[in-house]
């Protein structure tokens, strides 16, 4: 090969060696595609698999007790604060599993066979920041799509990335969801908006 055609290839091999580090950076590091459960979900499967979380706020009926009936908030320490039984750990759990363990407690010298039932008044916020106008925290409702959720904090900046976001999500980790999927965004959600790289 001449002196001149090797000086050609030279700008080739840097521009390869460059390309193929970045791929590599690219995919070492960052969130993974998300599971399925992060894109899809409904009003049904909320119920069914939410867990409670600071924030939250419930309403516990226990019939024929007007002073144990009432609206609660899980507080800082993920607990509610109940009369007579004080505080009962609410964090993590499902709904199912705080009625039982609220019976239970209950039943411990308090109560005979009390009936109880709990509904949830208000969930915990979620947050939207990155590459959009007006990050920040905003409430949630039920049925929430991930497109609303970005609406709400006022839409792409020019720098955004609009092809997909990052979710981190309690008791899942983080991962990447498709803005043109039909995610449903979920209570406590931290979504990220990335930038765009050209």
């Amino acid at each position: 090969m001449s002196l001149s055609s090797r000086r050609n290839a030279l700008p080739i091999a840097y521009a390869a060696i460059l390309s193929a580090v970045f791929l590599v950076a690219g995919c070492a590091s960052g969130p993974t595609v998300a599971p399925p459960s992060f894109a899809t979900s409904d009003a049904a499967a909320l119920e069914r698999t939410y867990r409670l979380g600071t924030g939250d706020k419930i309403k516990i009926t226990v019939f024929g007790e007007d002073n144990i009936s009432g609206n609660y908030e899980v507080n800082a320490l993920g607990n509610v604060s109940v009369p007579l039984i004080g505080e009962i750990p609410a964090k993590g759990m499902a709904i199912a599993s705080f009625r039982e363990t609220l019976v239970r407690r209950l039943s411990d010298g308090f109560l005979k066979n009390p009936r109880v039932t709990i509904e949830i008044l208000n969930y915990r916020s979620i947050y939207v920041h990155g590459e959009v106008k007006n990050g920040g925290e905003f409430p949630y409702r039920t049925g929430l799509k991930l497109r609303d959720a970005i609406a709400m904090a006022g839409g792409y900046t020019y720098r955004a990335n609009e092809a997909y976001v990052v979710i981190v999500r309690e008791g899942q980790g983080e991962g990447q969801v498709p803005v043109g999927s039909a995610a449903t965004v979920l209570p406590g959600d931290n979504i990220r908006v990335p930038e765009r790289f050209f």
